[in-house]
């Protein structure tokens, strides 16, 4: 069927960004460096634009890509080794690897599942600083551009280039294999896989810098990540924990904000609007989960997914949950969340003790919401006065705009004698 060059060239880009992850994965089994992987699947990329003009888009666009790429990573392979070394390394499936008109490879399931499996552990590298696994995994995996990465993170295009290239240096230099670890430093490796993701979500959930509140492209990439890895490692129950708190969490994306952006408190929000298919996602996932930190803080999010209104939230439960949480990973921030929860099962007094313990923390020195939360405390308390205080140091602190105005509503309320609504 003929086509028009423009509306290939948008069926391309189209079919590459869903399947260019994939891609990667299966050349980089072949060639064994993600950086040439990805330079390999960008020339498929181009023979696409070249030759689907002419002679039409293929019924299976991503076999086609995936085949090509693999035939110039063979022919790569071959032109700097000997054939007989390379079969060695690589076996004799060197061979077997179809043109680009035959895709029985492509149709493999189990084959292009552990490939990408593969890629999400090579990217999530413990040996890659944290910014550069994050840059990495939404390149690679994400099939973000180096612009989209820049405008999700507020930074600029050069320096997520240089990450991403010093990310695949090191990975080439430290040797690190194309490989699923097993056994001694499974579970770390897993950690550092989870840990991208968690911090991808939480940059789109609460954006620490900028004019928005929320940026749902991250949220959405990290969420089908997350599904990705629960169908690739059915078996491991924290990763079902992740992927059922970023369900409940996507959730209430639509509920946060208002028309305008402005942000919406938990207490103030439309339940109505929160999103039930992925709620029961969340608790599918949550059904397979573990006890670990993640699935921990999925059971919290799940009580207030089954709260039908914000008077009906079981406190006493997510009060003992970020006990559990605190026992699992000791943490200020933790700690903090204790304290708001503590405050709405015991009263605002019992939480403002554990905050004032938190007083002396370094890690919770420049905090926004260390005084958001004692602002809140003391305005509950009737003390408006000290509550404006905290909450105009909160807005001092926060990089993002639409905290800020919030905050400084806050305090101007505050300062009042307003109506106090927990920001919990």
């Amino acid at each position: 069927m003929a086509v028009t060059a423009g509306s290939t060239a948008e069926t391309v880009e189209t079919v590459f960004r869903i399947e260019s992850a994939r891609i990667i994965a299966g050349v980089a089994r072949i060639v064994r460096d993600v950086s040439i992987a990805e330079e390999l699947a960008q020339d498929a990329l181009v023979a696409a634009l070249e030759r689907w003009p002419e002679s039409g888009v293929p019924d299976r666009p991503g076999a086609w890509l995936m085949a090509t790429a693999k035939h110039r990573a063979v022919d790569l392979v071959r032109r700097r080794e000997t054939y007989a070394r390379k079969l060695a390394e690589v076996g004799r499936a060197l061979e077997d690897v179809p043109p680009p008109e035959e895709t029985a490879d492509f149709d493999d399931p189990d084959r292009i599942d552990d490939d990408l499996l593969r890629l999400i552990f090579t990217a999530c590298h413990p040996v890659l600083s944290t910014q550069a696994r994050t840059a990495l995994t939404l390149r690679l995996l994400g099939g973000l551009t180096t612009d989209e990465i820049a405008r999700a993170f507020l930074t600029s295009e050069p320096t997520v280039a240089q990450r991403i290239v010093r990310a695949k240096r090191t990975l080439a230099q430290a040797g690190v294999p194309f490989e699923v670890p097993y056994g001694t430093g499974r579970d770390e490796r897993l950690a550092s896989v989870l840990e991208v993701i968690y911090l991808i979500f939480n940059e789109g959930y609460s954006a620490t810098a900028g004019d928005d509140l929320v940026r749902p492209a991250l949220c959405e990439d990290a969420l089908r990540l997350v599904r990705v890895l629960a169908g690739l490692m059915p078996g491991e129950p924290e990763v079902h924990g992740l992927a059922a708190l970023l369900e409940f969490q996507s959730s209430r994306t639509a509920a946060r904000t208002g028309p305008d952006g402005r942000p919406v408190l938990l207490a103030d929000q439309n339940r109505a609007r929160w999103n039930r298919m992925l709620i029961l996602r969340g608790a599918e996932a949550l059904r397979r989960a573990g006890t670990g930190p993640y699935s921990v803080q999925a059971a919290i999010a799940a009580c207030h997914a089954r709260a039908v209104r914000y008077e009906d939230t079981d406190w006493q439960s997510i009060a003992a949950l970020y006990g559990r949480l605190a026992a699992l990973t000791p943490s200020p921030v933790v700690e903090l969340n204790r304290a708001v929860a503590v405050s709405m099962a015991e009263g605002p007094a019992a939480g403002l003790e554990l905050v004032d313990a938190l007083a002396g923390e370094r890690a919770l020195r420049d905090y926004h919401l260390l005084p958001s939360v004692r602002g809140d405390l003391l305005e509950r308390l009737g003390r408006g006065a000290e509550a404006r205080t905290e909450f105009e140091r909160a807005a001092s602190l926060t990089r993002n705009a639409r905290e800020r105005d919030l905050l400084r509503e806050r305090a101007a309320r505050a300062g009042a004698g307003g109506p106090s609504r927990t920001g919990a």
